[in-house]
């Protein structure tokens, strides 16, 4: 079965961290673009940034330049969002999605998690 699964959302304080983790089963994550999303309450997805097959990252949302990064480990066939510096507006629910290539569009993407919620909340 090709999945992906998040974890590591919850309630956490504004101005603190949390490491968001996207494990893929059934396929490796390393031939793959992996896109990381959000989607606030009433509000559409919202692509964040994209890790990048061979490393690296493109970022395309404003709102979270220089508190959030990507990063992937091939070997543990795992990708993350490590956030900091969380904001009350960056409640939302996070998904991972895996595809051929970088884009802030959710239907170039293959495969997708389930998502995990992220309260920001004092």
């Amino acid at each position: 079965q090709l999945q992906l699964v998040e974890s590591g959302g919850g309630l956490v304080q504004p101005g603190g961290s949390l490491r968001l983790s996207c494990a893929a089963s059934g396929f490796t994550l390393d031939v793959y673009d992996i896109g990381w999303f959000r989607q606030a309450p009433g509000k559409g997805r919202e692509g964040l940034l994209c890790i990048l097959s061979y490393g690296g990252s493109t970022n395309y949302a404003d709102s979270v330049k220089g508190r959030f990064s990507g990063s992937k480990d091939n070997a543990n066939n795992t990708a993350y969002l490590q956030m900091n510096s969380l904001k009350p507006e960056d409640t939302a629910v996070y998904y991972c999605a895996a595809g051929g290539y970088c884009s802030d569009d959710v239907s170039e993407y293959t495969y997708w998690g389930q998502g995990t919620q992220v309260i920001v909340s004092s």
